[in-house]
C-alpha cells in the first residue's frame, strides 16, 4: 500500500497510508488528507489507485495554485513513481510505494530520501 509523508510546512512529518480507494488532498477538514496550508485549495488533488494497471494516479481537481510533480505542473491525470515529489500550495509531498507500520518507520523513509527526486514523464 503506497503512503503520502508531508516533507515541509507545520504538518511535516505526518504520513498517510493511501488504500485502494481515492483520496482527496485539501484544506478541507471533510477530506482524507488535510493539509493545512491557506494556499491549498478545500480540494486541491485526488490521488486514485488504477487497480486494472496497478498504478497510482494523480489529478488536479482544478485547483487555484496547481499541482506540481517534480518540478513540473500536471493538467491531465498522472502516473506516479516511487519517490515523486508533489507540491501544492506552499507544502512538499513525498509520494512512495512502499507500505509503513507506523510513523516512525515512514520517517526513516523519508530522511533516506532527502533531497533525491525521481523524475516522471509528464507530457
Amino acid at each position: 500500500m503506497a503512503s503520502i509523508i508531508v516533507m515541509s510546512g507545520t504538518q511535516k512529518g505526518d504520513y498517510y497510508p493511501l488504500g485502494q480507494r481515492p483520496n482527496v488532498v485539501g484544506r478541507d477538514e471533510a477530506v482524507p488528507i488535510q493539509i493545512l496550508d491557506e494556499h491549498i485549495s478545500r480540494k486541491h488533488m485526488q490521488i486514485r489507485f488504477d487497480k486494472d494497471k496497478g498504478q497510482y494516479r494523480a489529478l488536479d481537481m482544478k485547483s487555484k495554485h496547481g499541482v506540481f510533480i517534480n518540478g513540473g505542473r500536471i493538467h491531465d491525470e498522472t502516473v506516479l513513481v516511487d519517490d515523486d515529489q508533489i507540491h501544492i500550495g506552499r507544502t512538499d509531498l513525498l509520494f512512495t510505494e512502499k507500505d509503513f507500520t507506523d510513523r516512525d518507520s515512514a520517517l526513516s523513509h523519508f530522511k533516506k530520501v532527502g533531497e533525491r527526486m525521481r523524475a516522471t514523464i509528464i507530457d
